[in-house]
């Protein structure tokens, strides 16, 4: 069971880095862009982030976790990255009754890293891309839940926005 606690605290910690490198640097007015009447603009999906993690630690603490609307993206974020910490301190010493390890992975892990997925997008979409990095070099460390994530340990040498200019310049390690 250790191991499996132990993966799942690495893929909380992933889930801080990738979120944490796809908000890095974010334009003005991006937490409130919405690119289309339904869509969630990118305050409200990490609000979801954090609702969808605050479900699974119910599953340790019981009751029910509906997060109020925060009146910013940055707000939101501190709130995300706590839920993260408290989450995790559950997966490192709690008990798992009604629900498996691999349960838990396969549904709001899951669902959290996707969205991640839908900021980075969000951001091409707003005009501010993500640079591209190979994560298997990613400097993800379950002592880290903090927005405040490492650089990009092996960036792509090279890389230019669809408007042709470099963005990302530094050699990989």
């Amino acid at each position: 069971m250790d191991e499996k606690r132990d993966l799942l605290r690495h893929m909380l910690a992933a889930l801080a880095y990738r979120t944490a490198k796809a908000l890095r640097g974010t334009p003005d007015g991006f937490g409130d862009f919405r690119p289309a009447p339904d869509v969630r603009n990118p305050r409200e999906l990490v609000r979801h982030m954090t609702s969808v993690l605050g479900y699974a630690r119910t599953f340790f603490v019981g009751g029910e976790f509906r997060p109020t609307p925060l009146d910013t993206l940055g707000e939101e974020v501190d709130r995300f990255h706590g839920i993260l910490k408290s989450l995790s301190d559950h997966f490192a010493t709690s008990a798992f009754a009604s629900v498996s390890p691999e349960q838990l992975l396969q549904g709001p892990l899951c669902d959290a890293m996707s969205h991640a997925g839908q900021l980075a997008a969000l951001r091409r979409l707003f005009g501010s891309p993500v640079p591209p990095e190979n994560f298997v070099f990613a400097g993800v460390s379950v002592d880290n839940l903090t927005a405040d994530q490492p650089e990009p340990a092996a960036p792509d040498e090279e890389w230019h926005t669809p408007a042709g200019d470099q963005a990302w310049t530094e050699p990989r390690p």
